[in-house]
């Protein structure tokens, strides 16, 4: 996607410094910055504190982590370290260990000398793959929206909401939520977005940031006013992305997913999960049992941060003294998704759906 004219990955590497480049989200929407990772600790801090975020950046990144870290020393002591670091910054997100475990695979039989390369070209194949499958996703999703417009008075836009960013900047390139609604406005159909702010980061700012540098109409509004909004006719269509899904489609995702997802089905409004398979865990089927929920810092609820006349500037806006509570994810039930968007079509929430267009994994 364009940043200011200029077309941009989320990441990518730099073949003249030879080193990972990464847009640090951390200054969105008011700054951009660009951050080079030079050492395993950049890498780790880049994901642990969300310099990048989103499961399928995070996967990419740490891709390019191990590869990095096995050019510095591509023992297996060494590739045992580097996977663990890297592991440990974000437990939610499964595109993380899916990745690790793919370039583990991939190298652990390779002689030490031929490691680095080989991992380094998975990481380019992991962060290409990432891009087709959400260009994907939106070629699918796009077909909802068609669906909905055919309905409507000539001119009348589809009215989206999403919730959190889960667009190009929370993964290599188009986003997975976003995606259907970048290829509706490329089409021409008239859409209109619901940007939820999403406390305590309000990663909405980074959709609505997206979502203005490409033209599309939108408004960024309160977490709470999607399900007001839902009850007056003005939804269409919800649409958000996962960090992890289960093999019975259950859909953990950015904290306040559940709550949208409960308004909409209150409202008859369709409900529809943007899924790229690497978020699939295969290996759970109860969301609200089995998936772990990162707990973040306080800090992130107790204060924001903002722009301000003398520059970026966090402030506190709580009393001093109060404590805060964050869990970063919650876990929305199957039965309450109306369907799932992937790259190869679009299924049921459920075993038997994501089974039908994935029956090569499945079965693992």
């Amino acid at each position: 996607m364009k940043v200011n004219g200029t077309p941009y990955r989320s990441l990518w590497w730099d073949q003249d410094a030879d080193a990972l480049q990464i847009i640090d989200q951390r200054w969105l929407p008011h700054d951009f910055r660009i951050q080079q990772l030079d050492s395993l600790p950049d890498y780790a801090t880049a994901i642990r504190d969300m310099h990048v975020r989103g499961a399928p950046l995070i996967g990419a990144t740490a891709a390019y982590g191990l590869a990095f870290a096995l050019r510095q020393a591509p023992s297996d002591a060494a590739m045992a370290e580097a996977y663990t670091t890297l592991h440990a910054t974000r437990p939610t997100a499964i595109n993380l260990k899916w990745a690790l475990d793919r370039m583990q695979a991939a190298v652990a039989p390779l002689p030490e000398g031929a490691r680095a390369a080989a991992a380094f070209a998975l990481a380019h194949e992991i962060a290409d793959e990432d891009v087709e499958i959400n260009r994907r996703i939106g070629v699918h999703g796009l077909t909802l929206i068609r669906a909905i417009a055919a309905r409507k008075p000539k001119g009348e836009p589809v009215r989206l909401l999403t919730h959190c960013n889960a667009g190009w900047l929370a993964t290599v390139d188009w986003g997975t939520a976003t995606s259907p609604m970048y290829h509706a406005h490329d089409a021409g159909l008239p859409i209109h977005v619901w940007v939820d702010e999403t406390r305590p980061r309000n990663q909405g700012a980074l959709t609505a940031w997206e979502l203005g540098s490409h033209g599309i109409s939108h408004n960024y509004i309160t977490d709470n006013a999607g399900g007001h909004l839902m009850q007056r006719g003005q939804v269409d269509l919800v649409i958000t992305g996962t960090d992890r899904t289960t093999r019975a489609g259950d859909v953990c995702n950015k904290i306040g997913t559940y709550l949208k997802a409960l308004a909409a089905h209150d409202n008859g409004v369709p409900f529809y999960v943007a899924l790229p398979s690497p978020t699939i865990d295969w290996t759970v089927t109860d969301g609200i049992a089995e998936i772990p929920i990162e707990d973040r810092s306080e800090r992130e609820v107790t204060h924001v941060q903002g722009q301000t006349d003398a520059g970026i500037a966090s402030v506190q806006v709580t009393p001093q003294g109060t404590p805060g509570g964050n869990p970063a994810f919650d876990v929305t039930p199957a039965r309450l998704v109306t369907g799932l968007i992937t790259e190869r079509g679009i299924c049921d929430a459920s075993t038997d759906g994501l089974a039908g267009l994935f029956p090569d994994r499945a079965t693992r």
